[in-house]
């Protein structure tokens, strides 16, 4: 071979990777990302009810998306304000500070609400409330940082805590409907308050004409269709919302879903969300629970009226935003928050012979009490209780000079004694992590900063009783599935059948929008979505 025959090939080899680069386009990325959160969605309910859904909402999200059957959270006992942080942060209530809705303020032993802000001032609200108490970057902030802050993030919602969670600490603005006058309003936290927001409250939504809004089955199909085996056919119901809990009424009922589409309509058409190029995030949430949180034994028509409404709902949510953006351009992500509160509670399970009972917390603070004062003298050791957790004095367990750890563990070696218990666990037990998978969820569920000392697994079918807090808590473990859907972009469809822990969505939304995920997540994105 000749000196210009090796020019020649070591040119054309150095330009082989170059071409092959230029052969090859990176996954385009999409213009708008459509995060739908549904309270208490759940699959059981799901599939009961598809033989009367239409084709535009959920199954077009199975037969066109990438369904994935089994997704679970990573911690134990989640409600919609700690749903809400792990989606959005990748993280669990140990990384993120979000361990529910309320927690006990130790300083005060008074409850406090996990978006409380008395820094802040409300839009058309009442309410001083933020996001502050997340810890952790969400997938939003994220977004705007990577952007330079140039993209677009709106979170709307029925409720306060997932619509701020959902926006987290660097997004636009964050919308929910007042309890007391029905308008959307948002927090002076965030600086856009838009004109829009005025317009929409002046105009002719639900809160305008809450007093002759009634909630009736969607179709006849709903009253013929009974798939729940207790108290047979039920007649058509007609619920309306009147007198001081009317707009909570309202948030808690399939209707609350059309005007939180409408609100979306408002927002798509008043900003400037999906036009160019550079991603913008938009967080939606609807209810799936029963009217008024009542169980499915109270009203079980309604519960089926709900899922056929969401169905129509949500294929409509779909046509609008596709309709703007279109759909190779948008990415939707449907999930749940993974609970439910309408879950029937049994009174009297000993005429069945079923093991059950009550577990009174309180009472057991006062015995509790009572023991380690025989053992380390006279005092309070235990100040609180909320849920199934034990807030103790630990300023006065220091200053008497007793070993925090041999009281925790001379505690729950007492509480274990007692009827209904079927595991204590100490904050140092949770803390330590003994990885069971058990375990591993409670310690999840954890966090140092707002959880209590001493918590008590009451036995399942037994109902736990907090008589300062007034809570009557039904403890059950049953496993609660629910989906999780992505759709548009070039997805494939796809059904998949193996579990997910839904704290993955945002590492995976993260590689979809070329971004870093957010800066407590630590798990791997979902592989199969581009």
């Amino acid at each position: 071979m000749t000196t210009r025959q090796h020019k020649l090939l070591a040119t054309l080899l150095l330009m082989m990777p170059v071409m092959g680069t230029e052969a090859q386009s990176a996954p385009e990325v999409p213009r708008l990302v459509v995060n739908v959160v549904i309270d208490q969605l759940r699959t059981d309910y799901l599939e009961a009810f598809s033989p009367l859904y239409g084709e535009g909402g959920f199954r077009r999200l199975m037969e066109q998306g990438r369904a994935y059957s089994q997704a679970e959270y990573p911690f134990a006992t989640p409600d919609r304000a700690s749903a809400v942080a792990a989606l959005m942060t990748g993280s669990t209530p140990y990384e993120n500070g979000i361990v529910g809705e309320r927690w006990l303020d130790r300083a005060t032993l008074h409850t406090v609400s996990c978006i409380a802000d008395k820094s802040q001032t409300g839009h058309f609200t009442q309410e001083q409330v933020s996001p502050v108490n997340l810890g952790v970057t969400t997938i939003s902030d994220e977004l705007k940082v990577a952007t330079d802050g140039k993209a677009l993030v709106y979170s709307i919602a029925p409720n306060n805590d997932a619509a701020l969670f959902a926006a987290g600490h660097a997004g636009d603005a964050a919308f929910w409907i007042d309890d007391e006058t029905g308008q959307w309003c948002t927090t002076s936290y965030y600086d856009a308050q838009p004109n829009w927001l005025s317009y929409y409250n002046n105009s002719d939504h639900a809160a305008s004409k809450i007093n002759t809004l009634s909630w009736e089955p969607l179709n006849d199909l709903v009253g013929q269709f009974n798939y729940f085996v207790s108290g047979g056919m039920k007649k058509p119901f007609r619920h309306q919302f009147k007198g001081d809990r009317r707009f909570r009424e309202f948030k808690a009922s399939a209707l609350v879903n059309d005007e939180v589409n409408d609100f979306v309509s408002h927002c798509l058409q008043n900003t400037l969300m999906g036009v160019d190029p550079i991603t913008d995030f938009l967080s939606v949430v609807y209810y799936a629970g029963n009217l008024d949180h009542k169980t499915v034994g109270e009203y079980p028509m309604e519960m089926q009226d709900t899922y056929v409404r969401l169905d129509e709902q949500l294929g409509h949510l779909i046509d609008m935003v596709e309709k703007k953006v279109g759909r190779q351009r948008v990415l939707f992500v449907v999930t749940s928050t993974g609970y439910s509160d309408s879950e029937q509670i049994s009174q009297n399970l000993s005429r069945y012979r079923i093991p059950s009972g009550e577990f009174n917390i309180t009472r057991a603070q006062l015995l509790l009490n009572m023991y380690l004062s025989a053992v380390y003298g006279q005092g309070q050791y235990v100040e609180a209780c909320m849920g199934n957790q034990l807030y103790f004095d630990l300023k006065g367990i220091e200053k008497k000079n007793i070993n925090l750890s041999e009281l925790l563990e001379r505690s729950a070696d007492f509480l274990i004694q007692l009827s209904g218990v079927r595991d204590v666990y100490t904050s140092q037990r949770l803390a330590q992590g003994a990885w069971t998978p058990g375990i591993r969820n409670l310690r999840n569920a954890y966090n140092p900063r707002c959880s209590g000392d001493i918590f008590i697994q009451v036995s399942p079918g037994w109902i736990l009783i907090n008589d300062q807090m007034g809570e009557r808590l039904h403890h059950r473990e049953s496993y609660m599935g629910f989906p999780l859907y992505f759709y548009g972009l070039s997805i494939q469809p796809e059904v998949v059948e193996q579990p997910v822990t839904v704290d993955r969505i945002a590492p995976t939304l993260a590689r979809c929008m070329r971004i870093r995920a957010p800066n407590a997540c630590s798990v791997a994105p979902l592989t199969g979505i581009r």
